[in-house]
């Protein structure tokens, strides 16, 4: 057993009461995508900040340059529903794993990380190529379980929601406007998926997908159909003997 696995799971006011802000009162925070793993963003968090983000599952920052709060997505619209919060070994970083509802970057870009310095001299392309399968080895040794978890921790978030309706949660918009709005949503990206993969564009179809398969989790929450039901019914057609 490793050291911090025999730790007793703190609670979150503990957790909170362990946090190190630095002498501005302030925290950084690096926002990714929990479907796509991507770099969405970085800010600052204080503790009224945090606070907002744990009570709204909605990502709630400091502006050093406004010296206020601001809600993301709280003009644009682009919000970005909070799947978990890990803090680092020092406990004075965040990082916030996110469902993004549009792009994270003021400028449209899903991503703020989208420029890229020229490495000099580049890096040789046998290089990339042993990397890419050092990370297609290490891909093939993930267990479904590893591969798919963000499905069963998205799925038990949107429950929480549904439960819980914290105030200014996309998901709880999602459930107080019933299952007629959560079928429209459903229809309106699964159109947006089939027009990206129309136009032969990964990085949107990737966008897409990923909001159509969130949409459809709040869908299996209203109808209360688990996901492994889902699972069980792909199984069970795979395991089916081919007709010829």
């Amino acid at each position: 057993m490793s050291q911090e696995q025999g730790k007793k799971e703190l609670t979150q006011q503990e957790v909170l009461e362990g946090i190190r802000w630095n002498e501005a009162g302030l925290l950084p925070a690096v926002v990714q995508d929990a479907n796509t793993l991507e770099v969405l963003m970085f800010a600052y968090m204080n503790e009224e900040s945090l606070r907002l983000s744990l009570e709204s599952g909605q990502t709630w920052f400091w502006s050093r340059s406004r010296s206020e709060l601001w809600h993301k997505g709280g003009t644009s619209g682009n919000t970005q529903g909070i799947i978990s919060i890990h803090y680092d070994c020092d406990s004075d970083t965040l990082l916030v794993k996110v469902v993004p509802e549009g792009p994270a970057c003021h400028t449209g870009e899903t991503s703020c990380f989208f420029r890229e310095i020229p490495l000099n001299p580049p890096v040789e392309v046998a290089l990339d190529a042993e990397k890419d399968a050092q990370a297609a080895n290490a891909a093939a040794n993930l267990s479904d379980a590893q591969r798919f978890a963000v499905l069963g921790e998205l799925e038990r978030v949107i429950a929480e929601r549904e439960v819980e309706r914290p105030e200014g949660a996309y998901t709880t918009y999602l459930f107080d406007k019933g299952v007629d709005k959560i079928l429209k949503k459903v229809g309106e990206e699964a159109s947006e998926t089939i027009i990206a993969a129309k136009n032969k564009d990964n990085a949107e179809l990737r966008l897409e997908i990923s909001d159509l398969i969130y949409h459809l989790l709040v869908l299996l929450q209203e109808r209360k159909l688990p996901l492994d039901e889902i699972m069980e019914e792909l199984s069970a057609r795979h395991e089916r003997p081919r007709r010829d």
